[in-house]
């Protein structure tokens, strides 16, 4: 094998290394937030949609809420959304990790 087929060839692996372990290091780092929310995904998942939900959405729509109060929980789409977001994020992550051990 040619000496310049070779430099090649690590070159080559060295990249794909150092990409590797650049995108472990922070998917680890991003498991690590992911693992965190769960517990607030799992509160916000029980609320959205349950009659405290349209309690405090009718109170709201009363305009009995102050004035400064982020209130974007009481929406429709948003929290559907992170939500929807959450379980297609999970749905990713196990076909990831299904692929990874296959290989």
């Amino acid at each position: 094998m040619e000496i310049t087929e070779r430099v090649a060839r690590i070159t080559e692996m060295e990249e794909a290394f150092d990409k590797a372990a650049v995108a472990i290091l922070g998917f680890a780092q991003d498991l690590d937030d992911f693992e965190e929310v769960q517990d607030a995904i799992t509160k916000l998942a029980r609320y959205y949609g349950s009659e405290e939900w349209f309690d405090d959405r009718d109170a709201d729509e009363a305009g009995q809420l102050p004035e400064g109060l982020s209130r974007g929980v009481l929406g429709e789409d948003l929290p559907y959304d992170v939500l929807v977001d959450y379980h297609d994020l999970a749905i990713r992550m196990l076909k990831a990790a299904t692929r990874a051990l296959e290989e």
